[in-house]
């Protein structure tokens, strides 16, 4: 297997856990307790040591792959698509790596349960939000948009009159839309969210 097959290999199991995420993220417009909720039922699944190790090595697999596909294709890359798929796998790949080791140094160093209150705690604290809100917009953004270019270039049929570009354009809407609503989920001011203190520390307090 070439190092294109097994990105998008490795990249579709990534994806999988991703769409979950990101709907447990969005689940949150309900309330912290409901979110709390589907997490714990879902990581019955995700959490599992088998399937933990398999997203642990697909995303290995994809940093590297990325990494090199990255450098190969760079400047080559002239249509927006084709500029949007390269540089959304790039901030995808240093987000993996970032967000991986402060996950894991929460559960293993500060033994914290990494929930909802673990990805809020820096989202409702300023200036801590400066780099929160900006971190985890562009890897939501990015995690779309790259599943975006990535249509455009593989689909070749027209759906319901839309054209490969024009479904592309609209996953990139829904990639909008679905921060917007995963934001308002996870700020305390639309719902009064109160921090544990224990999650304090990630804060600086």
């Amino acid at each position: 297997m070439n190092l294109k097959r097994l990105h998008f290999f490795s990249g579709l199991t990534i994806a999988v856990f991703i769409a979950l995420h990101l709907f447990n993220h969005g689940y949150s417009i309900v309330g912290a307790n409901k979110h709390i909720e589907l997490m714990t039922t879902l990581r019955l699944f995700y959490r599992h040591i088998v399937v933990e190790s398999i997203l642990l090595i697909a995303i290995g697999i994809q940093i590297y792959s990325g990494l090199k596909l990255f450098n190969a294709k760079r400047h080559s890359a002239n249509t927006f698509f084709e500029k949007l798929h390269v540089w959304t796998g790039l901030n995808l790949a240093f987000f993996f790596v970032i967000h991986l080791s402060a996950v894991f140094a929460g559960r293993f160093i500060l033994r914290l349960d990494t929930n909802f209150y673990f990805g809020v705690a820096g989202l409702n604290s300023f200036p801590a939000n400066l780099f929160f809100i900006p971190y985890y917009a562009l890897a939501i953004l990015s995690f779309f948009g790259h599943v975006a270019a990535i249509h455009s270039q593989k689909m070749t049929k027209q759906i319901v009159g839309l054209t490969p570009h024009a479904q592309a354009r609209l996953i990139l809407i829904l990639g909008v839309i679905s921060t917007v609503a995963i934001f308002y989920g996870l700020t305390n001011q639309f719902h009064g969210v109160t921090i544990p203190n224990e999650y304090n520390i990630l804060i600086g307090k």
